[in-house]
């Protein structure tokens, strides 16, 4: 009988963007102006407490969606939850540590591998 794979537990990112923290400052002083904890705000909104706690941490990158439902819970709107964010992103060039994902596309160069060509012609 083989035996089970370990599980192991995921790690939220280390890396904090300027623009990430401001939207998590943002969102707490939003949500406790509100009187509003995390788990409400998490229910009302259909998301997990601990994503709250990442996005105002600056340790998540919400969707707009996501954006959305925040600010009908919050009975604000989205302009409102980004106001005082003038923070921007630089690509990330090839940095392998700071792709935002894994098929994110790279600067690197490819390998020549036999020919390519389009499947339209």
């Amino acid at each position: 009988m083989p035996i089970p794979a370990k599980k192991t537990k995921l790690q939220a990112p280390t890396h904090r963007e300027p623009v990430s923290i401001a939207l998590g400052t943002r969102l707490k002083e939003l949500r406790i102006k509100a009187d509003r904890s995390q788990a409400e705000l998490a229910f009302d909104c259909e998301l997990d407490r601990t994503y709250i706690s990442l996005i105002e941490r600056g340790l998540a990158n919400p969707s707009l969606w996501t954006l959305g439902t925040l600010a009908f819970a919050l009975k604000t709107t989205i302009p409102d939850l980004l106001q005082g964010n003038t923070y921007v992103v630089e690509p990330s060039m090839g940095e392998q540590n700071r792709k935002r994902r894994v098929n994110q596309a790279s600067h690197e160069p490819k390998l020549a591998i036999g020919r390519r060509r389009s499947q339209l012609r």
